[in-house]
């Protein structure tokens, strides 16, 4: 097959220009307003770490009354959040509402104070309202995933006129289910999958069934197909392989899909997208295309050497996403397993770096219309508009 190696470039889409490997020692330190219990641990968790709540810890001086951080990162632009250990105990605003994340830029040796005004758990948790439309349903609460001993939920995204017509339809499958359809489920906001979906089908004539899979607690090595020092064994494997011999011929079996490779689509972000990507260079047959949003590639560097033993077997179509605000190391990640794909696939490869991207929903919400409509378009006739 001819290779094909397509770059759209448009306007606010940008390549990241090379950067310094050196690290800089950087000094964060956070001031004590009343809110601090000395006894719990203070933790950073941001693009260095993998969004870790309970991964990196600050340390208390007694003599500044603050807490303290010194960590080593290479140049680049950091986003993060302090947190008590978990997401339930993150850092607020003085109302308890979600706040965007702190953001630094690293050059040289530097030092950066912040201040926390509050925690999310020292407020009534506010109440949610359900977002999704009424062609998503949860097709079951406890799914068996016998790979990995566990139970997870399912959620199932029909199009519209699937209940009125005898159509078969593609099939896209997704990580991190609490996050794609109900803002109720989800921790900072959702990808409004559903709306951008129904919105395609009515003005494009674009239909998938959607398939979304709940994470667990252990999401850092069930989405991760390698060990992995600091984090413990990797379960990625097992993941996808409840995906391809579980999951898919059960929805296969019971929905009117298109089961080949073509029709049969995964898509993620972060840990979800690094499996996403495991996933199909490694099961090509089964999923024929994807859609890698902000990708932890960080955790996982044999990514590079599997990309190279596997590219000779991809030909489908391959969607990358990654905020500019994310860290020059985190694009300068993708962009090395993107170049190394594209030099020795015959896939097709849509890369994009948004400037001003952040890696959260909001983002990958921001981006997923684009992604749909070009991962299911024709191979040469996708317009730009």
């Amino acid at each position: 097959m001819q290779k094909l190696f397509v770059s759209f470039l448009v306007s606010w889409v940008f390549l990241a220009a090379a950067y310094s490997q050196s690290k800089h020692i950087v000094h964060i330190t956070v001031k004590d307003n009343g809110e601090f219990a000395q006894h719990e641990k203070i933790y950073a968790a941001g693009n260095f770490n993998g969004w870790d709540p309970a991964a990196t810890a600050l340390h208390f001086d007694s003599l500044k009354q603050a807490w303290v951080l010194r960590i080593e990162l290479p140049g680049g632009n950091y986003e993060f959040k302090f947190t008590r250990g978990s997401w339930q105990k993150v850092q607020c605003n003085k109302e308890g509402a979600d706040i965007p994340n702190n953001e630094i830029r690293v050059q040289t040796d530097t030092a950066f104070q912040f201040t926390i005004d509050a925690w999310k758990d020292h407020f009534t948790p506010r109440v949610k309202k359900h977002t999704a439309s009424n062609h998503v349903m949860v097709m079951d609460t406890a799914f068996s995933i016998p790979q990995l001993h566990t139970t997870r939920r399912i959620w199932v995204y029909l199009p519209p006129g699937y209940t009125t017509n005898k159509n078969r339809y593609p099939v896209l499958y997704m990580q991190d289910g609490q996050n794609v359809f109900d803002a109720y489920t989800s921790g900072f906001g959702e990808w409004g999958v559903d709306e951008s979906l129904d919105s395609l089908a009515a003005q494009k004539n674009i239909s998938t069934i959607v398939v979304a899979i709940d994470n667990g607690p252990r999401r850092l090595t069930e989405y991760n197909p390698f060990n992995n020092d600091r984090f413990g064994k990797g379960e990625g494997k097992e993941y996808v392989d409840f995906l391809v011999n579980t999951l898919k011929p059960y929805i296969d079996a019971h929905y009117r899909t298109i089961p080949d490779s073509k029709h049969n689509m995964i898509a993620g972000s972060s840990m979800g997208g690094l499996i996403s990507y495991y996933a199909f260079i490694m099961y090509p047959q089964v999923f024929g295309k994807a859609g890698v949003f902000s990708p932890s590639f960080w955790i996982a560097p044999q990514m590079d050497s599997l990309t190279i033993t596997q590219a000779n077997k991809i030909n489908g179509k391959l969607f990358f996403y990654m905020g500019g605000r994310e860290g020059e190391e985190n694009i300068q990640d993708l962009q090395t397993i993107a170049e190394k794909l594209a030099t020795r696939s015959s896939g097709l490869i849509y890369t994009v770096i948004d400037a001003e991207g952040r890696h959260n929903e909001e983002a990958w919400q921001k981006w997923f219309p684009e992604f749909i409509r070009w991962i299911m378009a024709d191979w040469t006739n996708y317009p730009i508009d």
